[in-house]
């Protein structure tokens, strides 16, 4: 009810303004009249929340929030690789010593502004009026869901051991201070009448994620395709359908390609969870046991669902949006290129041996989940046995299906001549 009234009372006043006020609002107050009732001005709220987003980008570029001294936010999330990493890696070096890898690789922090909240039965539907299809475990930030707000998940990596490295929330508000982030900590915690200054911290990491200009900007070729401001070209086109076509790519039944009935643009996701059974990354210092899985939703990073079964090797269904800038896929980072990572829908179940090691002969299939969950594992096209072990798409059509992934890359620009060419059709 809190996000819904800011949105309301704020989306047509300002866009600055609404997503500052969105990223304390639940904290604080939920609408103007509020803040009026605390005696607040219009133009006090544009100065407070001004300062949260300004307080939070600094933050987010400073690695004296770390341990180690060494590393930031954007360290792992950097601004020209989506914010992503802009390495190859895997899974990225942190902790005290800059030596501890985690076990999972590092998600992109654009486009999370409609993710919703965690649940286990999340109802959608194309049809608006149909509210009964209950689509499972859905939402929630991170690979496993388990943080529901930006500011949640701040915290995650400020206190993850091989990550920033802090021990506590005090410890990090120590590290701010001595960084010269006091007086503005301090004003901020008294315009949200808290004492918590690592909340004041959380909501400064979530002002900042929430400036629509920088992580959810809707500047990619297909955006300007669906505005009717330039063409796809044949290829990209090709990819399109494949894409959506539920006898071929069926990519579109989990990466949502159209806006929806509101005319919301597209996020390229349903916010499911999927047990797709990637291949096991060997190279991970996490792997080295034998008996060490990343359970997904029932471990061992997220706990309350630990005795979950049916919801083990499920993990969140990323973005699309800028995938062809990143240099690692999936949960464990086991494939770098995007290719790779479409092609291995397509030859999971039809050419394994592509996917999986062989051991004496054997093909050990789904090998990063125990056995005993392999019921888990999601069988919808293109997953699942094909006539005669044929792959649903080509190379040439898991090419064009990539070419596709380029339209959705941010930054792009209509040419004089493209949009001369669309108005023309």
């Amino acid at each position: 009810m809190c996000r819904l009234a800011i949105i309301v009372c704020t989306m047509t006043v300002n866009s600055s303004f609404f997503v500052a006020v969105f990223a304390i609002g639940c904290a604080v107050v939920s609408t103007p009249v509020a803040y009026a009732q605390q005696g607040l001005s219009r133009a006090e709220v544009y100065k407070n929340t001004a300062l949260l987003t300004r307080l939070g980008e600094k933050l987010f570029h400073d690695p004296r929030l770390s341990v180690s001294g060494k590393l930031s936010c954007a360290s792992c999330h950097t601004a020209s690789a989506a914010f992503a990493p802009a390495n190859d890696l895997s899974v990225q070096y942190g902790g005290a010593d800059m030596q501890q890898q985690g076990h999972r690789s590092v998600p992109s922090l654009k486009y999370l502004q409609n993710v919703p909240q965690f649940t286990e039965h999340f109802f959608d539907a194309e049809d608006e009026a149909d509210e009964s299809i209950d689509n499972g475990p859905a939402g929630g930030l991170t690979w496993d869901g388990r943080a529901n707000t930006l500011a949640e998940q701040a915290a995650i990596p400020l206190l993850a051991p091989f990550e920033m490295g802090n021990r506590s929330a005090s410890d990090v508000v120590k590290l701010a201070v001595d960084a010269g982030y006091a007086g503005d900590l301090k004003q901020l915690a008294g315009y949200m009448r808290t004492d918590n200054l690592f909340l004041v911290i959380q909501k400064a990491l979530e002002a900042y994620q929430q400036d629509w200009r920088t992580f959810y900007p809707y500047t990619s070729k297909y955006d300007a395709y669906l505005a009717g401001k330039v063409a796809l070209t044949a290829e990209e086109q090709l990819g399109l359908k494949l894409f959506e076509d539920p006898e071929k790519g069926n990519c579109a039944s989990c990466h949502k390609s159209q806006p929806d009935n509101d005319g919301t643009p597209p996020q390229f996701t349903d916010y499911g969870m999927i047990a797709a059974g990637v291949p096991r990354n060997r190279d991970l210092p996490f792997n080295k046991k034998p008996d060490n899985f990343d359970l997904g939703l029932c471990g061992p990073d997220r706990t309350d669902l630990a005795t979950h079964a049916e919801y083990c090797g499920l993990f969140r269904t990323p973005s699309l949006r800028n995938s062809a800038t990143r240099k690692t896929f999936f949960h464990n980072g086991v494939y770098h290129t995007l290719r790779e990572a479409v092609a291995f829908y397509v030859l999971r179940d039809t050419q394994p041996e592509k996917i999986y090691p062989t051991i004496n002969g054997k093909v050990m299939k789904y090998d990063d989940l125990p056995k005993k969950y392999d019921q888990n594992i999601n069988m919808d096209p293109p997953f699942g046995p094909q006539v005669d072990n044929k792959p649903v798409l080509s190379d040439k059509e898991i090419d064009a299906i990539v070419i596709f992934l380029k339209t959705l890359t941010d930054g792009y620009s209509v040419s004089r001549n493209e949009s001369k060419g669309q108005a023309s059709k």
